[in-house]
C-alpha cells in the first residue's frame, strides 16, 4: 500500500512539473532601412516620394498645415514556461516608428524617428 502511495505522490508531482519552455520572435520583422531615411530631404521630398521609398503609411493623420505619415514597425520577444498548473510568460514588444510631416503641397517639412525595435529583448518569466 505504501508503495502505490508513493507511486501515486510521484506521478502527481511528475505530472505538476512537467511542462515546456518556449521562446518566440515576431517572425515578419524587417527593421526600416537607414540608407532610405537619408534620401529623405525636408522642403524637397514630396509624399509621393516617401510612399515609394517606405510604402503606404500605417497611418495618416490630418493636420491644419497638412499630414503627417506615420511608419511603425514592432519586434516582440516572448519567453514562455508552461506547467501543468501554472504558466509563466514574459513578453518585451519594442518598436521603429518614423514620423513625416508633410504641409498642404505635399512636401516634407520635418520628420522624426525612433528606432527602438533592436532593445526587444528576452527575459525570464518570473
Amino acid at each position: 500500500m505504501k508503495k502505490r502511495c508513493l507511486l501515486l505522490v510521484v506521478l502527481v508531482a511528475a505530472a505538476m512539473l512537467s511542462g515546456c519552455a518556449v521562446f518566440g520572435v515576431t517572425k515578419d520583422f524587417k527593421p526600416f532601412d537607414q540608407q532610405l531615411i537619408t534620401q529623405v530631404t525636408p522642403g524637397k521630398t514630396t509624399a509621393q516620394e516617401v510612399t515609394k521609398l517606405f510604402g503606404a503609411p500605417n497611418q495618416v493623420v490630418k493636420l491644419s498645415n497638412g499630414n503627417a505619415y506615420i511608419y511603425t514597425r514592432s519586434l516582440n520577444k516572448s519567453t514562455g514556461l508552461w506547467l501543468v498548473v501554472v504558466t509563466f510568460i514574459d513578453m518585451d514588444t519594442q518598436h521603429d516608428r518614423i514620423v513625416f510631416f508633410l504641409n498642404n503641397n505635399d512636401i516634407v517639412t520635418n520628420y522624426g524617428r525612433s528606432l527602438n525595435a533592436a532593445d526587444a529583448a528576452y527575459g525570464l518569466p518570473f
